[in-house]
């Protein structure tokens, strides 16, 4: 069955621009039956809209919609410090946002619990920070450091890695892990709140 194109669907370029994943992904979670799509005449897919909405709605939700006319601010000082929790423990995700509210009570923290959801989001929000698990459902950590890493769109990013793996466990990871402050599970209460700080200095400058 073929579909025109239309208002109620979208190329997977439009798609990854959205989710803010590559277009080969996108064309993945088609295949997986994730999105709906069907393909044009010419083979081109075109994806139902209503399913995309549905995949973001499940995963953290949709960013709000800016009034005609008006403008988000963007990435810098004029806005609040935002921080994206990509986590899967809910213990985690609740001690982390206690830790930053109490250090940033003003910034903007978002929480996603898998990393396909969390790099989506992360397209949506450009984060000042990113704290990331190195074992999470949907794509490790590491790879999705790695892959955060190769968008010039993430270059001012703050990557923080938590992680309940100790150093011998992390060792498969060090190439992605390179150059990131990583704090262990245990310490998130000690270690935390100076990157944080860092993090909101380096906002403010």
């Amino acid at each position: 069955m073929t579909v025109p194109n239309g208002p109620d669907t979208c190329s997977t370029t439009e798609a990854a621009k959205r989710l803010g994943m590559a277009v080969r992904s996108v064309q993945l979670m088609v295949d997986r039956g994730e999105l709906q799509a069907w393909k044009t005449p010419g083979g081109h897919r075109r994806i139902l809209r209503s399913s995309l909405d549905a995949w973001l709605a499940a995963r953290g939700g949709q960013a709000p919609a800016a009034p005609v006319g008006a403008q988000q601010p963007g990435p810098g000082p004029g806005r609040p410090l935002t921080l994206l929790l990509i986590e899967d423990s809910v213990h985690f995700q609740n001690l982390i946002s206690l830790v930053v509210k109490r250090e940033l009570p003003g910034a903007d923290l978002h929480v996603a619990s898998d990393g396909i959801a969390g790099l989506a989001m992360a397209g949506r929000l450009e984060p000042d920070v990113l704290l990331i698990d190195i074992l999470l459902p949907g794509i490790d950590g590491a790879t999705l450091i790695t892959s955060l890493r190769s968008h010039p769109q993430f270059a001012r990013s703050q990557l923080i890695v938590v992680t309940a793996l100790d150093e011998a466990q992390r060792a498969p990871y060090l190439l992605a892990l390179y150059g990131v402050p990583v704090v262990h599970k245990t310490a998130l209460v000690t270690e935390l709140p100076p990157l944080l700080a860092q993090a909101a200095v380096a906002h403010a400058a």
